[in-house]
């Protein structure tokens, strides 16, 4: 049975979503990091090669992207996002130095959601549509926050598997929310962290995870949400596997591959809803 209803008929859709963290990540978790810079060369790897592979892939497959951008990022690698912006994919927030929303620090997340939107606007002239908080946390004002700053939408809750729209506490509408889960994010299968020393993952084995998990989603006409690092899904074989499941999606006929953006407006236009 298909619980959703998408633009042209389509069965699904897919939102390739990228976490575009550079050296943020690492700054924003150890605070020696600037002293360490075999550690942040992993997140460098990110603007000065993966993001151009990844770009590379979302070019030969002719499909649109989001990339959800913190404003260290856009500070200290405008030239990546301009050539995000050049190929015509969202640039969407994601905090300012990736740092974890913490709910007894409001005035860090008021800070950290600020600077980031004033780094995208003086940087590249972006005024996003999307939010998406570092690490997928929030507090109890995040949703208020996102929807006093304008935004159409936010994308960071595991409660479904559609769109839906948040409601504010005194009852009126909030921000569309665009849900996404752990099983088709790349850095929790993929991302290497050598002080808990995880374990480096076959591309057979994530690929058998994220092809189950959009042929369900497929089957019950949910919005697959995959959230990309290019300091990961940029790497080598993970670049190769990232074509591997992109082009077994593309596979199928009736699979709507789109932005943020384009998914929530179509929500919000009733073009994109629940299954009568």
């Amino acid at each position: 049975m298909v619980d959703f209803n998408w633009p042209d008929n389509a069965r699904c859709a897919v939102m390739l979503t990228c976490d575009f963290d550079a050296e943020s990540l690492w700054y924003s978790e150890d605070a020696s990091a600037h002293r360490k810079p075999s550690i942040l060369s992993q997140g460098a790897y990110g603007p000065k090669r993966g993001i151009y592979k990844l770009l590379d892939v979302f070019r030969d497959f002719e499909i649109p992207a989001s990339f959800y951008v913190p404003g260290s990022t856009v500070e200290n690698h405008t030239a990546a996002i301009e050539a995000v912006l050049k190929e015509g994919h969202e640039v969407g927030h994601h905090g300012h130095m990736h740092v974890w929303i913490d709910p007894e620090d409001p005035a860090k997340e008021i800070e950290e959601m600020d600077q980031g939107l004033a780094a995208l606007k003086r940087c590249v002239g972006v005024v996003p549509k999307g939010y998406r908080a570092p690490a997928a946390t929030s507090s109890d004002r995040t949703i208020q926050l996102v929807h006093d700053r304008g935004f159409l939408y936010n994308s960071g809750m595991l409660d479904d598997y559609v769109p839906y729209r948040h409601k504010l506490e005194d009852g009126t509408d909030g921000p569309i929310e665009l849900p996404f889960h752990w099983q088709l994010d790349d850095s929790a299968l993929s991302l290497y962290i050598i002080q808990e020393q995880s374990t480096i993952l076959t591309n057979d084995h994530i690929f058998q995870v994220w092809k189950e998990e959009f042929d369900a989603l497929y089957e019950w006409g949910g919005l697959v949400n995959f959230t990309l690092h290019p300091q990961i899904s940029g790497r080598p074989a993970r670049n190769m596997l990232l074509r591997r499941i992109v082009s077994y999606m593309r596979e199928q006929q009736d699979v709507w591959f789109a932005t943020g953006t384009q998914i929530a407006e179509a929500f919000a236009a009733g073009m994109a809803h629940p299954a009568k």
